[in-house]
């Protein structure tokens, strides 16, 4: 395999003494971008400090399941021969080792590279080949200059050098750019992190299979996107920041095979030399560079959009369905029982008011208010109570109280009620303080509902709670819409019954269960018409059953544009596609259209994009078919527990669940996912513009259940 869910670019230093505690320049940086998410550019003072933290990063990046490319700034190997020279092989890796075994680093910055440069040029006759150095007096073993070294036993240049153009040869120990002193420096670094299980070095190992892949990177690839990057921020920004922020922005924006063809075809040199990283290829590392606040160009994109196409907006999608759409379905009357979840075919009124006559909202005494005097009150007792469905029969004198009951009927004579624990009780008569007021502790007759009042408006979807305010306005049944029938169809030569044999090259068909039992919690009835392979005589027979059949119909697969996706390519014959190429991740491949005059909502083949973009568009859709009303989903603004950097163009919703107040987001976006789609309590969704996100920030989270309510 060649893809990449992570990338990482080092620009490393061999410098002498420690980087100071501000981020500066001439420091250690490193742009981390993982599935497709930029994180903020790591600064290191010292490369002990650094190597600690590239080694974390392996190990969590594999933890996670994520395979990692780690791409330096400095030679892997040397020109051929000189290997040779050194250890007696050609092994490149052997090399490293023996470096590793000799180089001296310290947390302050304080080497002996310019010692191991001198026992490395006593191998070879003449001065050099490796110069430079600090001190002209210092290390009689190294040139202070080039002049003089004639490059006749060793190539001064490795091949990938001359082919991608790269500006100083790895036998520069000082004087800019020290590719030299970073090879000697950092060679024992990648000898040690070689050596972590998973990890393998490109082009000299096996590299396909490994978790992590160590490669060598030439920053000069893309210098005019540095310069223009660096002009636009100002003069404060930190080139070296910026040089791995874009390049690992574009190198996660390579295809998987883009990097194969980069990373494959080698010339034989390449195997001890090592090779650059986009020698020969610099227009497609240059072309994936742009700056990810930039709408990025969909290259090597199997949802490529057709020249002079435009996205169309999410906001612009859900009105054109809101224009269009109207209610398909008839109508019934059911028993009050049967009505949850029915959607309401006309407005209901109450029968009779709630509660439909005035009582006690307390255990209690009831008298009439205007029969209190001042201060301290002592009433006597009539004799007998009032119950909940046993109404007291008589008339309660002004003067008196009478033992009542939560819930039951005031009494005639009786306005206001006290609570029994505010009084003392005597024999035949009972004492409270003064200051009660009037009506207290009484409910009004038709206080919630008057008799004839409208309870429920059409459309609405029929809760618990709407039946027992039917019940208790006196309705035993209710006008409810037909429930809608929606088709779903799963589409491709690649799909199999779940627990089914499945051959090399099939997998298993989850968008169907999935979507039947979608279709079923939103109130619908779900018509499972099965697997239909690629082939546009079946499906287009699988259409006109679902349109004879169903009122609306779902399928999943073959909404995009190419050879085998039938769906968009059948609503386009029949000249009856609406929209599609949807701005909206997960889920562009979104087809909108009518069959036979039914509705037909073309969603994409990877099951997050099709819990998406059903989510999305199909319900409110479908609810409007049904007759209920255009729904808005119910978002919170909530703490972010996450990081995010957005790119513009289309709005985005994670996988996400609320953990200790904060929206936690899946730890991957990628469409395939499922274990996401089970993990996650609802989606954050993002707006088409670009964003920075760091924990803490606002964020709208949509639990799945607001989807799902009605």
């Amino acid at each position: 395999m060649t893809g990449f869910d992570t990338v990482l670019v080092v620009d490393w230093s061999a410098a002498s003494k420690r980087a100071p505690k501000t981020p500066s320049k001439d420091a250690i940086w490193m742009g981390l971008v993982s599935e497709d998410k930029p994180q903020e550019p790591i600064y290191c003072r010292s490369r002990i400090e650094a190597e600690e933290r590239i080694a974390a990063i392996f190990r969590e990046e594999m933890q996670a399941g994520r395979r990692l490319l780690a791409a330096f700034d400095f030679p892997f190997g040397y020109p051929r021969g000189f290997a040779r020279r050194i250890i007696g092989s050609d092994n490149p890796l052997l090399l490293w080792d023996w470096l590793a075994e000799r180089i001296e680093d310290s947390e302050s910055g304080a080497n002996n590279r310019f010692d191991v440069a001198q026992d490395m040029n006593a191998a070879f006759d003449g001065p050099g080949p490796l110069w430079g150095k600090t001190h002209r007096d210092r290390w009689p073993g190294i040139p202070y200059r080039k002049d003089g070294i004639h490059y006749t036993e060793v190539p001064e240049k490795r091949t990938c050098d001359r082919v991608g153009g790269t500006s100083s040869s790895c036998f520069q120990l000082c004087y800019n750019p020290t590719v030299g002193s970073q090879v000697l420096m950092g060679l024992p670094m990648l000898s040690r992190l070689r050596r972590i299980e998973g990890v393998a070095v490109w082009p000299f190992e096996d590299w396909r299979d490994a978790r992590v892949v160590l490669a060598e990177i030439w920053p000069g690839t893309i210098e005019s996107q540095v310069k223009q990057a660096v002009a636009q921020r100002g003069v404060e920004v930190i080139r070296d920041r910026e040089q791995v922020r874009l390049l690992s922005c574009a190198l996660s924006r390579l295809s998987a095979a883009r990097l194969d063809r980069m990373m494959t075809d080698l010339p034989p040199e390449a195997l001890e030399e090592a090779w650059v990283l986009g020698a020969g290829h610099e227009e497609e590392l240059m072309a994936a560079c742009d700056d990810p606040l930039k709408p990025p160009p969909l290259r090597d994109d199997c949802f490529a959009l057709p020249a002079g196409v435009d996205w169309t907006p999410v906001d612009a999608a859900l009105d054109l369905l809101r224009e269009r759409l109207r209610s398909v379905v008839g109508q019934e009357r059911v028993p009050l029982a049967q009505a949850a979840g029915r959607v309401l075919a006309a407005p209901v009124t109450a029968r009779r008011a709630n509660p439909p006559e005035a009582n006690t909202a307390v255990d209690g005494y009831g008298f009439a208010h205007a029969g209190l005097g001042a201060g301290d009150q002592v009433l006597p007792l009539v004799e007998g109570r009032a119950a909940a469905g046993v109404p007291f029969a008589g008339l309660v004198p002004k003067g008196h109280a009478l033992r009542v009951l939560t819930g039951a009927a005031l009494p005639e004579g009786v306005d206001t009620v006290i609570l029994q624990e505010d009084v003392t009780p005597g024999e035949g008569r009972i004492a409270f303080r003064g200051g009660l007021k009037k009506g207290a502790n009484t409910r009004r007759a038709g206080e919630d509902v008057a008799a004839g009042a409208v309870v429920l408006e059409r459309g609405r979807v029929l809760t618990p709670a709407d039946l027992a305010l039917c019940a208790a306005v006196g309705l035993a049944d209710l006008p409810v819409q037909a429930r809608l029938r929606v088709a779903v169809i799963s589409t491709g030569d690649e799909l199999v019954e779940p627990g089914a044999a499945a051959r090399a090259g099939q997998i298993y068909d989850a968008n169907r269960p999935m979507l039947a039992a979608l279709v079923r919690q939103m109130g619908h009835d779900p018509l499972d018409l099965g697997r239909v392979a690629d082939d546009r005589a079946a499906l287009r027979a699988a259409l006109d059953r679902g349109a004879a059949e169903a009122d609306a119909i779902l399928t999943s697969g073959g909404a995009s544009s190419g050879d085998e996706d039938h769906v968009s390519a059948l609503l386009n014959e029949a000249g009856a596609m609406a929209e599609w190429r949807i701005a909206i991740k997960p889920g562009r491949p979104l087809a909108l259209g009518m069959w036979r005059g039914v509705p037909v909502f073309g969603l994409p083949g990877n099951p997050v994009a099709a819990l998406v973009c059903t989510l999305i568009f199909a319900r409110p859709a479908m609810a409007v078919l049904s007759g209920a009303n255009w729904s808005e989903p119910q978002g919170f603004d909530v703490p972010a527990g996450f990081a995010k950097s957005k790119k513009p163009g289309r709005r985005e919703y994670l996988r996400a669940r609320m953990r200790d107040g904060c929206a936690e987001v899946f730890k991957s976006e990628g469409s395939g996912r499922i274990s996401g789609l089970s993990w996650a309590e609802g989606l954050v969704e993002l707006s088409e513009d670009a964003a920075e996100i760091r924990p803490g920030d606002p964020v709208r989270y949509i639990p799945f259940g607001s989807f799902l309510g009605g």
